[in-house]
This record gives C-alpha cells, sequence and structure tokens, in this order.
C-alpha cells in the first residue's frame, strides 16, 4: 500500500507523506477558491489509504461523497491536464451523522460527559456562573446523582439552589442569580434541540474507526447544515467529538498512518470569543493528542483566524486565493506569506492574490518532518459526485446503517431527575407525619390539661370512700401520659435519625 496522500500536481506532485498527517495541518482561502474540492480530495485519498475521516458538512457538498461523479467537460480537461493515478468516478463509504436525528443517525452525548467546562462555554457563562456549574457537577458527583439530559442539570441546579445555605459552607456563594442566568440559558438550548442531543444511548467514539470491506476508510460526515446556524453550538459539539477521541485513544506514539483524520471546518467560530483558559486547553489537546493517532486539520478563510499557538503545530498547509482589497487584509497576506518556507526570489505576496480557482500554494512536512518548500500546484478533480447528496441515496445510506439500529431509539433511564425528585417526595412525607405527630402531641396535651383540671378539682371535694385500687380516671390518665411520652420519644428519634441520615 503507497505510504503517501498525491492531492495535486505543479512543478511537482503535491505528497502528503501517510506518518505525517498526525502532525496536523490547515486548508485555507477565501469563499469560492476551493476549499470544499480540496478537502473532498484529501478525504478520498485517505479513505482509500484505508484512513478513517471525520468531517463536517456546513453547506451540504459534501455528502456526495457517497455518489461517484460524472466525467463533466470541466472535469476531463483537468484530468487531461493533472493525470492522476487510477482515476475514475467512483463513491465512498459513509456513515451520515446529525445530532438532529433528521438527516444522519442520531448523536447524543450525556450532560456528564460534556463536562462543565464545555457546558459553560456553550451556555456563554461568566465567570461567577461557570463556577456554580462546577459546584453543580461537584455535588452530582459526591451524591452519585447521573446527569444525562437537560432536565437532569435542570434538577440539579434547583437543588444546589434549594441547598444553597448549607452549601455555601464548603464551595462559598451561591447566587440564586447566577442559577437563573444558567436556567435561562439551558431553555435556549433546549429550543435548540438540546433535548435531542443531550441523552442516551450516547455515541461511542469508536465507531468511527472503521473501514469497509474493501479496506476503506470510513467518510463520517456530520449533517452540520441546521447545526451551524447556531455557531457556539457547532462548535462546542465538534470540540466534543475531538476531546471524546483524546480520552478515549490509547497512546501510540507515531504510527505508520494515523487511525483518524479530524477535518474542523469553519474553524473560525471556535476560537470567537472564547475564554483564555478554553483556548489553552484546545491547545493542549491538540498538541497531544498526535500521540493518540489522531490527525487535525483545520478548516478557514483566513489562517490568522487561528491562534498563533494553534498555527504553530499545522505542519502541513494547503494555501488557496487570498483577497487584499483593504489594508488590513493586504497585511494579513503578507503574514501569510511569511508563514511558508520559500525558495530566495519567490512572489508569494503577489502569487496569493493571483491564484485561480482550484489552484493552492502548498507545503507538506518531508519524510525528515521538516516542512517542504512551497509550491503552487492545481489540485485533482475529486472522484466523487460535486453537489448535494442525492434524497434516496441519503435515505438509503442512513436505513443501511448498523448505527443507526444502535443509536435511532431513545432511552430515558432513572437519573438525578427522577432521584431528586423522588427525594422531594420522601422529604415531603416525612415533613407530613411530623406535622401529623405534632399536632396530636398538642391534640393530647390538651386532654391531659383538661384531665389535670378535673383531678385538682376531684382533689378539693370530699372523698366519699378509699379504696386500695386506682379509680378509672387515675387508670385513664396514667395510660394517657404513657402514650404521650412514647409520642414524644418518637419524634425525637425520628428527627435524630433524619439528621443523621443527611
Amino acid at each position: 500500500m503507497r505510504q503517501e496522500l498525491v492531492i495535486g500536481q505543479g512543478d511537482n506532485p503535491a505528497i502528503i507523506h501517510l506518518d505525517k498527517l498526525n502532525r496536523h495541518g490547515l486548508i485555507a482561502g477565501a469563499t469560492g477558491t476551493g476549499k470544499t474540492v480540496t478537502l473532498k480530495v484529501i478525504a478520498e485519498q485517505l479513505s482509500k489509504a484505508g484512513i478513517p475521516v471525520f468531517l463536517a458538512d456546513v453547506k451540504g457538498d459534501l455528502a456526495s461523497i457517497a455518489e461517484p461523479g460524472e466525467l463533466s467537460e470541466k472535469i476531463m480537461e483537468r484530468v487531461t491536464k493533472l493525470q492522476p493515478e487510477d482515476f475514475e468516478p467512483r463513491a465512498y463509504p459513509v456513515e451520515l451523522l446529525d445530532i438532529f436525528g433528521a438527516n444522519g443517525v442520531p448523536v447524543r452525548t450525556t450532560i456528564s460527559d460534556m463536562g462543565p467546562i464545555l457546558l459553560s462555554r456553550l451556555l456563554g457563562l461568566n465567570e461567577t456562573q461557570e463556577g456554580i456549574m462546577n459546584i453543580a457537577f461537584k455535588v452530582a458527583d459526591e451524591k452519585q446523582l447521573l446527569l444525562i439530559d437537560i432536565k437532569d442539570l435542570r434538577a440539579i441546579l434547583n437543588f444546589v439552589g434549594d441547598n444553597a445555605t448549607e452549601l455555601r459552607r464548603e464551595y462559598g456563594n451561591i447566587s440564586k442569580q447566577s442559577i437563573g442566568a444558567i436556567l435561562r440559558g439551558l431553555l435556549v438550548i433546549e429550543e435548540q434541540g438540546g433535548d435531542l442531543f443531550f441523552g442516551e444511548p450516547m455515541f461511542d467514539i469508536q465507531d468511527l474507526l472503521k473501514t469497509d470491506a474493501a479496506g476503506r476508510g470510513y467518510v463520517n460526515i456530520l449533517m452540520a447544515n441546521r447545526l451551524f446556524m447556531s455557531p457556539k453550538l457547532y462548535s462546542t459539539f465538534l470540540l466534543w467529538f475531538l476531546s471524546e477521541l483524546y480520552e478515549q485513544l490509547p497512546e501510540v506514539g507515531d504510527l505508520d498512518k494515523p487511525k483518524i483524520v479530524f477535518f474542523f471546518d469553519e474553524a473560525h467560530v471556535l476560537f470567537q470569543d472564547v475564554p483564555d483558559v478554553l483556548e489553552e486547553k484546545i491547545e493542549l489537546i491538540v498538541r497531544l493528542i498526535r500521540s493518540k493517532g489522531v490527525g487535525v486539520y483545520f478548516v478557514t478563510q483566513n489562517p490568522t483566524d487561528l491562534p498563533n499557538d494553534i498555527l504553530s503545530q499545522l505542519g502541513n498547509k494547503v494555501q488557496h486565493a487570498l483577497r487584499a482589497f483593504t489594508p488590513k487584509e493586504q497585511k494579513t497576506v503578507k503574514a501569510v506569506a511569511e508563514t511558508f518556507r520559500q525558495q530566495e526570489g519567490e512572489e508569494l505576496e503577489k502569487k496569493l492574490t493571483e491564484l485561480k480557482v482550484g489552484e493552492a500554494l502548498v507545503s507538506f512536512l518531508d519524510p525528515e518532518g521538516i516542512p517542504g518548500y512551497v509550491q503552487q500546484v492545481m489540485i485533482y478533480p475529486p472522484e466523487s459526485k460535486m453537489g448535494i447528496l442525492d434524497p434516496l441515496v441519503k435515505e438509503e445510506k442512513i436505513n443501511r446503517s448498523l448505527l443507526y439500529y444502535k443509536y435511532s431509539e431513545a432511552i430515558d433511564r432513572e437519573s438525578s431527575y427522577e432521584q431528586l425528585q423522588r427525594l422531594s417526595e420522601i422529604k415531603a412525607i416525612e415533613l407530613e407525619e411530623n406535622e401529623e405527630l405534632a399536632a396530636r402531641d398538642r391534640e393530647k396535651a390538651e386532654q391531659l390539661k383538661q384531665l389535670e383540671k378535673e383531678r385538682q378539682k376531684e382533689q378539693t371535694q370530699p372523698k366519699r370512700s378509699s379504696s386500695p385500687r386506682d379509680s378509672t380516671m387515675d387508670r385513664f390518665t396514667k395510660n394517657l401520659m404513657s402514650q404521650v411520652g412514647r409520642e414524644v420519644g418518637r419524634v425525637i428519634s425520628r428527627g435524630i435519625l433524619g439528621i443523621l441520615k443527611k
């Protein structure tokens, strides 16, 4: 099997070495310059090499990799000019995924699994509100309460608010206003479809690491045209996918080829208004995930949309044309040109603005891991269909997927919502019982007081006869006193046991 991908042709072939794919990469360029075609060609080549792919289809034009392409006049002209090896129209194995479950296999995660940091990012919480979110998770962990869906998170937040006085001693101030703000944020997420993508069965990240019977890697496509309407939700969910790969895959070091290549399309939304602490964690994941056999490729319009700490880790670069109509854009072009290793006399700034559609400047790591000199290439045409996936083919792919039968039906097992609801019911019953016992005690005490008055009245009257036996009234009074004693003792015991249980 070949140990390299060839994605285009210039003075020399544009070669990406398989064992360098986990050094990550960048696909950049202005709208309409050919990024989608480049992404598709790389995904096809990876699949041929037996490497699974994960990517998000935000425009609806990547899922058509599941259908063979057509040899149009334009495609034939490029094939004739570039002579790609073993080129023929063909479809590639795909899994269509959709967190809303409408255009692919449902993808779910649990509240617990997403964790407080990503949830805080998703909800746009400030530092104080994020602290309360962490408290809620801590309390749930200590009390072994399962946080699966939104109603579970709502229940534990209300529990924290109701018990703020007790929890404040250990965790500090818990503001009801902050809890209210988080609950309002949850309502917004729920209206965006959170009730669908927070739940069980949770998607198993291992299901992405598949090949078909011919040894081709599956292209796992997250159907994200609706999801991308909420950019923060989109970026948070892709970041969850990436962090799951990092957490679950074992350390493997440098492999002959990666286990999976992850494409983060429209990557600029990931870093918009991101807190410093989260940006640091993203940078750390990108730096360390290469040892898990994962390659991460950011796809964006402008490389400067990404933080420098991220850009410095991207060894393989495909740069399509940039536009420079303003002084700011001209500075960007100059900054991008300086990131490439170039021969003396190269005029990259000029080339970057004059590249035609389908042309790109590329620089890939050589076998020694050293960035190669930049060269201008024409990207190969894709073998799969250009355009939108046929709806009938889409339905067929979904219905025939084994993952569909694994994830199609949602499961709502007992979790924090039900557990805390039952606890609330038990407390309500105990309170009612205690109130009834207290009422009975008051009633019996009143009876005892009345009997004592009658006894005192009897003692002031002359005795008619003496008897060694207690009178009927005496016996009744003793029995009543005994019952009151037993009931009072029972209330005290229940109170003490209640406190101890707490």
